[in-house]
């Protein structure tokens, strides 16, 4: 991990150097006009000056901004690598100081949604949205969206890029699964996506679709063995995923089992979920629906299971 003095020393681009260069060769610069003007012979000299002055501290500003773009490029890594408390070491520092830069804005915000708080995740990626237009601000904010229940407002993120395809399974789980969802659009949309993931698509995608394909039949009052069977497709890719991954297929095989009706296994499921990566959005999101079914009832439930997949 970089020193926290180097990281807090960062800047998106700008440093007083800069500023003190640009401000000199802009001098330079208007002395060499009035010298000009006046047919004084020292005006050449002053423009190359002037001239050098504000190119340097354009090429400086620019090196310091791909720094900065690359420290921020290297906490992604460790977000997704699931090095939560390593990446909020660089990421909290540099928001304190540059809490209105965009791209620190989205990966502060992917950083917050992955730790479990889609709330506060969610507020920066609608300050991160109005500043750039990076693509995966729309995908985390639908995602943010889907994790609180609020289904309106990420249909209306969905709109900063409806035609990707992490922004319509983010969407489709929350048509499916959130409060005010609308389950026939959340159907359609998996019939979509089932139609254009192919096998070669990457398996946290394809664990997904298959999720919210046994959560779309299981809704859809079909033979349960349509939901048991996207269940299994689910576990096919379940070892090549992430623990922070298996924990938030766990969170939807829960979700689709609990809609077929089996809540023994849908619990055992969320605390399988909650066991297989602490402090992240998959297991939150499970403990919020484990707790929703209570405690298990002394008979009639069924037989419980720590697969999302499994059946009875």
């Amino acid at each position: 991990m970089e020193n926290v003095s180097v990281r807090t020393s960062l800047t998106p681009g700008g440093h007083p150097a800069i500023r003190a260069g640009w401000v000199l060769g802009g001098a330079l610069l208007l002395a060499a006009a009035i010298s000009a003007f006046a047919s004084a012979p020292p005006a050449p000299f002053l423009a190359a000056g002037g001239a050098t002055l504000l190119l340097g501290g354009f090429v400086a500003y620019l090196v310091r901004h791909q720094r900065f773009l690359r420290v921020i490029a290297h906490a992604d890594g460790l977000v997704h690598a699931g090095r939560l408390a390593d990446a909020r070491a660089i990421l909290a520092p540099l928001l304190d100081r540059y809490p209105r830069f965009g791209p620190l804005e989205r990966a502060a915000a992917d950083l917050l949604y992955a730790g479990g708080d889609p709330l506060s995740a969610a507020a920066l990626y609608e300050r991160a949205a109005r500043s750039s237009r990076d693509p995966r601000i729309a995908v985390g904010l639908v995602a943010a969206y889907a994790a609180l229940n609020k289904a309106g407002d990420a249909r209306r993120a969905s709109a900063l890029d409806p035609a990707a395809i992490d922004v319509r399974l983010a969407l489709a789980w929350s048509e499916l699964v959130a409060l005010g969802g609308d389950r026939a659009s959340g159907r359609s949309l998996v019939r979509d996506l089932a139609a254009t993931l192919g096998p070669a698509a990457a398996p946290e995608r394809l664990a997904m679709l298959h999720s919210l394909e046994a959560i779309a039949a299981a809704q859809a009052r079909r033979d349960p063995a349509t939901a048991r069977r996207a269940l299994a497709g689910a576990e096919v890719t379940f070892s090549a995923l992430a623990d922070a991954d298996r924990a938030f297929i766990g969170y939807l095989g829960g979700i689709a089992l609990r809609e077929m009706g089996l809540s023994g296994d849908a619990r055992a499921t969320f605390e399988a979920a909650m066991a297989a990566a602490p402090d992240t959005i998959g297991e939150a999101l499970a403990r919020r629906e484990r707790s929703h079914l209570g405690e298990p009832q002394s008979s009639g439930s069924s037989q419980p299971s720590t697969d999302p997949s499994s059946s009875p």
